[in-house]
């Protein structure tokens, strides 16, 4: 494993290519071209994180992150693909999958959530639905994520222990430790059968996030053939005088109590009374000095 990305050149890079992307967004509206990017791969591998700095200066109305719930019992009982297509994307938007119609292919199979006939039935018909898709116009562009099982371990206890992070553990994502080898084998079938040249898979090393959010990026802004469009200059105009206007006294509206000047005063009393236990320490300390030094002299 290499050597993890330097934060200060991670940072900087990441701002580039997030500067990019908005100007490849620019390119998606103006155009009216429609893309879907797959993030697929092993639970806390990153995809999540990755998906999170894609999308972070980009237009929530043009970019849309879509991660499903659970199939409900409706939804098992239409086609595969039925509950994905109301997802896609119209002219001039960009789709960003959290996992996706893979999910049959990966922890549907190994867990047992679908017969073998529902999975070799997706197997056949996931590369002709995606070649429809390319036919149609769709740029369509697959990520899987992949990590070590030592640091999907390490990820794993580091949610564990984090109670801001915990939700994203669930009982699926810590089972997939003891079936490692089972989520190889259907990824290793999974590219076999739908790693077509209209939308090939491309592998991520994650092992190291920041290097992996760099690459992803790098290499998904490859994938587009944008051109920088020149949009039009935002002219902040000169506010108007006044037309006697004047607002409401503040006691007739509830306003959101000032937590941040409690906090403020707070966080100030408890410096000064830090400073005075400090005094406090240092002037017993002389004191006790002193004594000895009196005792020393007798």
């Amino acid at each position: 494993m290499a050597a993890r990305m330097a934060k200060k050149l991670y940072e900087s890079e990441l701002m580039v290519l997030q500067a990019k992307l908005v100007d490849m967004q620019a390119w998606v509206q103006a155009t009216g071209a429609r893309i879907v990017v797959i993030f697929e791969g092993r639970d806390a591998a990153g995809k999540g994180s990755t998906i999170k700095r894609v999308s972070e200066y980009l237009n929530p109305r043009v970019t849309r992150i879509v991660a499903l719930n659970t199939p409900s019992e409706r939804d098992k009982t239409r086609w595969y693909f039925q509950r994905y297509v109301p997802h896609l994307p119209a002219a001039g938007e960009i789709v960003l999958m959290d996992r996706s119609w893979y999910n049959r292919a990966g922890v549907e199979h190994v867990m047992g959530y679908c017969t073998s006939v529902e999975y070799h039935r997706f197997l056949h018909q996931t590369p002709i639905f995606e070649r429809m898709l390319v036919e149609d116009g769709i740029i369509l562009i697959k990520y899987w994520f992949s990590v070590s099982d030592k640091e999907q371990e390490r990820r794993f206890r580091d949610r564990a222990d984090d109670p801001m992070r915990r939700w994203k553990l669930s009982p699926n994502d810590v089972l997939s430790i003891t079936k490692w080898e089972d989520y190889s084998r259907a990824k290793d079938t999974m590219f076999v059968h739908t790693d077509i040249p209209e939308a090939k898979w491309w592998e991520v090393d994650n092992e190291d996030k920041r290097r992996g959010r760099i690459n992803t990026i790098a290499h998904l802004l490859s994938q587009i053939p944008y051109e920088v469009v020149e949009r039009e200059e935002v002219i902040v105009p000169e506010r108007p005088a006044s037309g006697g206007y004047e607002r409401p006294p503040r006691d007739m509206t509830s306003t959101v109590p000032d937590y941040a000047k409690e906090l403020e005063k707070r966080h100030k009393d408890e410096r000064v009374a830090s400073k005075k236990s400090k005094k406090d320490r240092e002037a017993d300390a002389a004191d006790i000095a002193e004594k000895e030094e009196e005792k020393e002299g007798l």
